[in-house]
Parts: C-alpha cells; structure tokens; sequence
C-alpha cells in the first residue's frame, strides 16, 4: 500500500513540474484529497485489517445462507 501511494506522488509531482510551469501557486486541491484519502484508508487498514475482514466475511456469510 505506501509503494502504490508513493508512486502516485511522484506520478502527480511530475505531471505538475512538465505541464504549467508559468503557474505558481498551491498544490491542488485534488491532489491532497488524494493523497489524504490513500493515507486515510492505510492508517485504517493498518488498525483494523483484520476486524474489517471479519466483518466482510460475516456480512457475506450471512447474505449467502
């Protein structure tokens, strides 16, 4: 999970250094939500992999009888 939110940094840092370079500013806002969201659910996963899997299995479970 931190290689595939790694790579997409670097993905989106270098799309931002070849396109508008008279443009000076902030990161967009898309960017942060981004990788803001990818940290959010590493952190999840991380804490409560496996009680979110239990929960996944039961819920599967008890809709296939």
């Amino acid at each position: 999970m931190t290689d595939l939110l790694i790579r997409t940094c670097s993905l989106a840092a270098a799309r931002l250094r070849e396109g508008r370079t008279g443009e000076r500013g902030d990161v967009p806002g898309w960017v942060l939500i981004t990788v803001m969201t990818a940290g959010l659910v590493a952190a999840l996963w991380a804490v409560a992999g496996d009680a979110l899997s239990q929960m996944l299995s039961d819920a599967l479970s008890s809709v296939s009888g």
